[in-house]
């Protein structure tokens, strides 16, 4: 199978914003993922290999439009890169196990935690969730 086969297979199944967001390191509209303000219990998995990033509990809302994490599960469920695009110094985070992109990692989280702010698009991760409470 060629790459172009592979991509378009991939486009397919995931839709036109996740690929943009997971594979050209796009970024969704601040506020327009389900997921910024959602405060269910459960994991939240990669889009496109399910692999497990982050806990809902250690979701929390930064306002600042796109789900929040202090930490991702583990920490070899995601690697983290110099990203200097756009004019910036930040650090980009992607999926370990296949690549894709995430978001960012700030040090503006929580300081009675982690001190980190993993802003990730809700467009890479989907939800199982472990009931519909709320936290």
């Amino acid at each position: 199978m060629s790459q172009n086969e592979i991509d378009r297979e991939l486009l397919e199944r995931l839709g036109p914003l996740a690929y943009r967001v997971t594979q050209e390191k796009g970024t969704e509209r601040p506020f327009s993922s389900e997921f910024a303000e959602s405060w269910r219990s459960g994991q939240y998995h990669c889009v496109v290999c399910d692999t497990v990033l982050f806990e809902s509990d250690n979701q929390f809302n930064a306002g600042c439009g796109w789900p929040s994490f202090d930490a991702p599960v583990t920490e070899a469920a995601v690697a983290e890169h110099r990203d200097l695009s756009h004019g910036m110094i930040r650090t980009e985070v992607v999926c370990h196990a296949c690549g894709a992109h995430l978001g960012h990692v700030f040090p503006d989280g929580p300081p009675e935690t982690t001190g980190l702010r993993y802003c990730i698009n809700g467009a890479a991760l989907k939800f199982d969730g472990l009931g519909n409470l709320d936290k």
